[in-house]
């Protein structure tokens, strides 16, 4: 396999009004498989994620994670000049993604409506916190309002305090089904052979976080008691959570059945006798009793270091794992192992990317450079026959 092997993508052009993350996540992943991926950003500061921080020798994090391999246009699309090189720049764009405001796109004409009228083939996908219509469509949804109100926080954290996820889980799931929705109306598109007909993809950020959350609002069907927040431990299946070693490590272990239950008394804990005691010897009933089951676990691990531990549940073949940091997690073995790691060119040098997951025989991932604002707006104007004048004029009147 070489690098110029075709990928599925190739050949398509993607077109995104887009900013933060589920909107960029979406795209970045078109990229991976081969799409030409035009950002179009705000001339001057462009997407206003590339100012969230300075981790990553003076770029963001979050940009960096989600925009390499594409194109930045900066236009000013309040200003009709500007408008009218994205609507140009659509007639050769196989999709549309956006997440700007609620109804800003279609103010602009940029409606699937309008733009299917002219382009029979674009598929336009809507990325929103709630949806294209419903008494929600017009409130702001940014990624923590949409855990709270997909009830995500109900059921993570502690007791006596809900927590966020540490990463951005909304606009994560948004931008997957966005991404898989794409996919999909692409294929669809196939299939109407020479029409080659278009679709109109609606996702919101609160739709696709709640599909997520299944599993928590099945165990509550009915009006049941919801899974209690129970921090890092399962909340319905014990022992199966983090446990401190007697080196201060914390190894994170889970139990999923009786067979094992056993294993872990005879070969982890060496008492063999507490599988049968009446306490322990259902989930239920360690469930019921996990503050006992606890301390008993915890006392066997303080004469033991977290790599004997580890070693201990291996060999009674007990599922588990180190709570890792951002650190170790950089210098993961099993991504070394696996060679994940690529360096991907950026504004400030080349930097380390991990390679989508999913190794693919037939082709590479495409893993080019990060984008300065509006890196690529001369080039992208030039190609839809703008000649150095116009631009001239475009650049004077901070269209782009």
């Amino acid at each position: 396999m070489t690098q110029q092997a075709t990928r599925p993508l190739d050949g398509i052009t993607v077109v995104s009004l887009e900013h933060a993350i589920a909107a960029p996540f979406c795209t970045r992943q078109l990229a991976d498989l081969g799409a030409r991926v035009i950002k179009v950003e705000r001339p001057g500061v462009g997407d206003f994620a590339r100012a969230y921080d300075q981790r990553v020798d003076g770029m963001a994090s979050h940009f960096v994670w989600v925009n390499r391999s594409k194109e930045s246009l900066t236009l000013d699309l309040k200003q009709p000049a500007a408008l009218a090189v994205l609507k140009q720049l659509l007639g050769s764009a196989d999709v549309l993604v956006q997440n700007l405001a609620p109804g800003a796109a279609a103010r602009m004409g940029l409606g699937f409506a309008e733009l299917s009228a002219a382009h029979p083939g674009l598929i336009v996908c809507d990325i929103s916190g709630y949806g294209d219509d419903g008494p929600y469509r017009d409130k702001k949804a940014y990624d923590l309002l949409i855990q709270s109100e997909a009830g995500f926080l109900s059921v993570t954290g502690t007791p006596e305090e809900p927590s966020k996820s540490g990463n951005s889980i909304a606009d994560i799931a948004a931008g997957m089904y966005a991404y898989s929705s794409i996919l999909a109306a692409l294929m669809q598109r196939d299939k109407t052979g020479g029409t080659g007909k278009g679709s109109h993809i609606d996702v919101s950020m609160l739709e696709s976080l709640a599909e997520w959350m299944s599993y928590p609002l099945y165990y509550a069907y009915g009006g049941a008691t919801p899974p209690p927040r129970s921090a890092a431990s399962h909340a319905t299946i014990y022992p199966y959570g983090p446990f401190e070693a007697g080196d201060g490590g914390t190894v994170m272990l889970g139990l999923q059945n009786e067979r094992e239950w056993l294993v872990f008394c005879e070969v982890v804990l060496e008492q063999a006798e507490l599988a049968s005691d009446p306490r322990f010897d259902s989930n239920g009933r360690r469930n019921e009793h996990r503050d006992a089951l606890k301390a008993i676990i915890l006392a066997t691990f303080s004469g033991m270091s977290t790599a004997q531990v580890v070693s201990k549940l291996d060999e009674a073949q007990i599922a588990n794992a180190r709570m890792n940091s951002m650190a170790e997690l950089w210098d993961h073995p099993q991504l070394k192992a696996r060679d994940r790691w690529r360096q991907v060119a950026s504004p400030v040098g080349d930097i380390p990317a991990l390679l989508p997951p999913g190794r693919i025989s037939s082709f590479d991932y495409r893993m080019d450079a990060i984008p300065a604002v509006g890196q690529h707006t001369h080039a992208i104007l030039r190609e839809l026959g703008q000649g150095d004048e116009k631009i001239a004029i475009l650049q004077q009147a901070s269209a782009i």
